[in-house]
């Protein structure tokens, strides 16, 4: 489908699929672990059409449920972000290990790290863990309720058709006291990205601590909505940054200063 003018977070991802399929679209960094994952428009939005179909196929979601995601600021939930909204649902931003942060969620998706405080307030609804390793290998040492994500979602298709085409006007995010609807998650994306000086082609730094205080628009649906790419960092090795961004070329940073490129959000 051809989107000019994007209500939906996912026509977001169609636009970059569309403006350059193979070029690194997400690069993910763990210093703690060595990690680099690269992904392309292309590839992320097959993972993407595969966590959605795996949504929408086993646990029947779709607009008007509630999706709680229990994750770091990763690649693989970037992937979840999406496929969540692709199928018209909605994303629960919540402490998920707080008592009743988890009410009304029909799924949760949580980093295996996570998953016993998961379990505790879980009230009800089902839950996927995630191991987040890097060659999609599923969980380790896990003998709880929880379904495998990397394994379920092998078998899942790799194009989507969502059962009920999503509505822009239903509800996208709830986060504290704040809700969105889809198209404001759009909305919202295209201001910030005014507002904090994003450009097309732009090379977006952005470390975990800096990305999960801002929430999902401004790391992810702003830099979509903008035409621009991301360098995630998790676990940053503050003194490792500036050769990093030389190596990515990198041209805007979202929290980190890095001396020559400019940080977004404040004057030139």
């Amino acid at each position: 489908m051809t989107t000019t003018n994007p209500t939906l977070p996912s026509h977001l991802l169609e636009s970059a699929v569309r403006r350059d399929p193979a070029a690194p679209l997400i690069t993910f960094y763990d210093d703690a672990s060595g990690e680099r994952v690269e992904l392309s428009a292309t590839t992320l939005a097959n993972w993407v059409a595969k966590t959605a179909n795996l949504l929408q196929d086993e646990f029947d979601v779709g607009p008007g449920s509630t999706v709680a995601a229990a994750l770091p600021v990763h690649w693989q939930t970037a992937a979840v972000l999406l496929a969540v909204w692709s199928c018209g649902a909605i994303v629960l931003d919540t402490a998920a290990e707080d008592e009743g942060g988890l009410a009304g969620a029909d799924v949760v998706l949580a980093a295996q790290d996570r998953i016993a405080a998961v379990e505790e307030e879980l009230a009800g609804g089902e839950l996927l863990g995630l191991s987040l390793h890097p060659l999609g290998m599923g969980m380790t040492g896990y003998t709880g309720p929880a379904r495998d994500f990397a394994l379920e979602v092998r078998a899942a298709g790799d194009h989507f058709v969502p059962w009920t085409q999503p509505d822009p006007g239903s509800l996208g995010l709830q986060v504290g006291g704040l809700e969105l609807t889809l198209g404001g998650l759009v909305a919202a994306a295209q201001e910030l990205t005014a507002r904090l000086g994003l450009a097309t082609g732009d090379r977006i730094l952005v470390d975990e601590a800096t990305a999960a205080e801002a929430g999902p628009v401004a790391w992810l649906l702003a830099p979509l909505a903008a035409g621009a790419s991301l360098v995630l960092c998790r676990h940053p090795d503050r003194g490792g940054l500036a050769a990093r961004a030389a190596a990515e070329r990198v041209t805007a940073t979202l929290g980190p200063e890095i001396d020559g490129i400019r940080v977004l959000g404040r004057p030139v």
